[in-house]
C-alpha cells in the first residue's frame, strides 16, 4: 500500500511511519520543516495541505491508498488570557489539528472516488475528545472531539464506495518528549490515573494505526480505538 503519514518526525507519527515501512508498505512521511526523508509542510498555512497532497501523489506515481492524519499540536492558553491571545491559540490549534486533517481527508476522498472507490483514512485523536483536558487546553480537546465527529461522518458517508475511516484515541503516551516529565512529579500523578499502571508506548499506538490503515475489516469503519490503559473507557 501507498500511505501518507503526517507528523512523522517524532512520537506516534515517527513510530507509525517506521512500522508501516518495516511491514512492507510504501510510506511518505511529513513534518513541518521536512528532512531528506520527510516532505515539508507547515499545516498552520492553509495552502500546505493541498501542496502536501500533491507532493505525495507525485512521489507515489499518482496513487495513494491510505492517509494517516497524525500531525497535531498541544499548546496551552490560559482561560483568562487576553482576547487576542485566546483567539489566536484557538485558530492555530483548530487549523493544524482539525482543518488540515479535514482538507487532506477531502483530497484523499476525491482521489479515492476518482479511481473508482476504495481507500482508508486514519485520524489520530485523543482521549481528550471524550473526557476533556486541562483548563489550559479547551481548544485541544475541542479539536480532537471534532476530529472524531469528522471520522464518523466520513465512515457513514462513503462506506458504500469502500472508503473507510477510523480513529485512534491515545491517552498520555511516552516518547522522547515526555521521558523527563514522567520521571518527575507529574509522572506519578499520570500513572496513578491509569489502571494498567503505565503510560502507552508510541509503538503500541503505532500498531493500532497500522492495523486500521492496512488490515481492519471493512465492517469496522467508523471505529475509534482507545489506547490509554483504561484511563478512560466508553
Amino acid at each position: 500500500m501507498n500511505i501518507l503519514v503526517t507528523g512523522a518526525s517524532r512520537g506516534i507519527g515517527a513510530a507509525a511511519y517506521h512500522l508501516l515501512r518495516s511491514t512492507g508498505h510504501e510510506v511518505i512521511g511529513h513534518s513541518t520543516r521536512g528532512t531528506d526523508e520527510l516532505v515539508a509542510g507547515d499545516l498552520a498555512d492553509p495552502e500546505a495541505p493541498r501542496s502536501l497532497w500533491g507532493s505525495a501523489l507525485k512521489r507515489f506515481g499518482g496513487q495513494v491508498d491510505a492517509l494517516v492524519n497524525n500531525a497535531g499540536i498541544y499548546e496551552a492558553v490560559a482561560d483568562d488570557a487576553p482576547d487576542e491571545e485566546w483567539h489566536s491559540a484557538w485558530e492555530r490549534t483548530l487549523t493544524i489539528n482539525l482543518q488540515a486533517a479535514a482538507d487532506l481527508s477531502r483530497y484523499a476522498i476525491g482521489h479515492f472516488r476518482d479511481r473508482g472507490g476504495g481507500g482508508r483514512i486514519v485520524n489520530v485523536a485523543s482521549r481528550a475528545a471524550y473526557r476533556g483536558d486541562s483548563p489550559q487546553h479547551w481548544h485541544y480537546a475541542a479539536s480532537k472531539a471534532a476530529l472524531i465527529a469528522m471520522t464518523k461522518t466520513i465512515a457513514r458517508g462513503y462506506a458504500a464506495e469502500q472508503i473507510l475511516a477510523f480513529a485512534v484515541c491515545p491517552g498520555f503516551t511516552v516518547s522522547e518528549m515526555t521521558d523527563e516529565y514522567l520521571a518527575g512529579r507529574g509522572g506519578a500523578q499520570i500513572v496513578a490515573d491509569i489502571p494498567l499502571g503505565r503510560v502507552a508506548t508510541t509503538d503500541e499506538v503505532a500498531e493500532a494505526i497500522r492495523w486500521l490503515a492496512v488490515a481492519a475489516p471493512a465492517s469496522a469503519t467508523g471505529t475509534v480505538v482507545d489506547v490509554n490503559g483504561a484511563s478512560y473507557v466508553r
